[in-house]
């Protein structure tokens, strides 16, 4: 989403009443002002590593839960899974293992 696009959406939200001027002034200073951030999923991406401590075999799914917030187990769980339906899981937790770097 660019700045215009979310200047435009303040100014619908000061429109309907739900912001008042104020409200509209500061949060357009501050989008304004603000340097741009990456998307939370982006954000997730970009700090993905493989764990030292939450490690059986590679440190994947230890990885993925810190960056996702899920608990491994149920990573772990899902790989099997995938694992099991053609070993996509296996290929996909090799690739992870090769390409994701180490905390």
């Amino acid at each position: 989403m660019t700045i215009a696009d979310e200047l435009a959406k303040l100014d619908e939200l000061r429109t309907r009443g739900v912001l008042s001027a104020e409200e509209f002034e500061r949060a357009k200073a501050r989008l304004l002002d603000g340097a741009p951030h990456p998307a939370p999923a982006m954000d997730a991406v970009n700090n993905l590593r493989r764990s030292i401590t939450d490690s059986w075999v590679g440190g994947v799914c230890g990885g993925i839960a810190r960056a996702t917030g899920v608990e491994s187990w149920i990573w772990r769980l899902i790989f099997v899974v995938l694992f099991l339906f053609g070993g996509t899981g296996l290929l996909l937790y090799i690739l992870l293992w090769i390409f994701v770097p180490s905390e």
